[in-house]
């Protein structure tokens, strides 16, 4: 039986998120997905019947599931291991897209959303802030962190690879992202007690 050449659902929810994490949610228009994702527009429009605000919360869903998946899995070899994981993520990242492509979950962030309304899409990049903080924060307190100091590591964990990763975009270089690793595994290793 031959392949369908329809491009299925998840590569055009895979391309909408890398295309928010290049230009930003504004930016990304149902037919600029489409054609960034190689499928016909009629497919997306198929796909996502709600049009830009459905594809858009998918996709932050898919990025941010994403990242959950890798951090959770790394995070099996202990804090710093996870983090350093984590970081070592976002770096392939930028420096693969030569400084174009950050994270979607940011980019959904940071833009302004309509006036007297909480898009989807901007809840669910809540959503994943608050999965990478939990996860996060349940590491720290199994390696020994005290469980009040635990959320807060992991805020400023979340906070400054985010930053970093809007930093690494601006300068074209990975420096940012290099500077704050080594910030954030001397200060874990600090909070579990361990030589940095």
């Amino acid at each position: 039986m031959a392949k369908s050449s329809t491009p299925s659902r998840e590569r055009i929810v895979a391309g909408a998120a890398d295309l928010i994490s290049r230009r930003g949610l504004n930016a990304a228009s149902i037919r600029e997905v489409a054609k960034h994702a190689k499928a016909p527009l009629g497919s997306t429009y198929h796909y996502f019947p709600e049009g830009k605000r459905q594809l858009a919360t998918e996709a932050v869903r898919y990025g941010g599931e994403a990242v959950a998946r890798i951090l959770q899995k790394e995070l099996e070899a202990g804090p710093v291991a996870g983090v350093r994981a984590f970081l070592g993520l976002w770096r392939g990242i930028v420096v693969k897209s030569d400084f174009r492509a950050g994270c979607p979950v940011l980019a959904v962030s940071v833009e302004e959303p309509p006036d007297g309304e909480i898009p989807p899409a901007l809840v669910a990049a809540a959503e994943a802030f608050d999965t990478w903080q939990r996860l996060l924060t349940e590491s720290l307190c199994e390696h020994g962190t005290a469980p009040e100091r635990a959320p807060e590591l992991a805020a400023l964990v979340v906070a400054a690879v985010e930053g970093a990763i809007a930093m690494c975009r601006a300068q074209r270089s990975a420096q940012p992202l290099d500077r704050v690793a080594r910030q954030l595994e001397a200060v874990l290793a600090g909070a579990l007690g361990r030589p940095a």
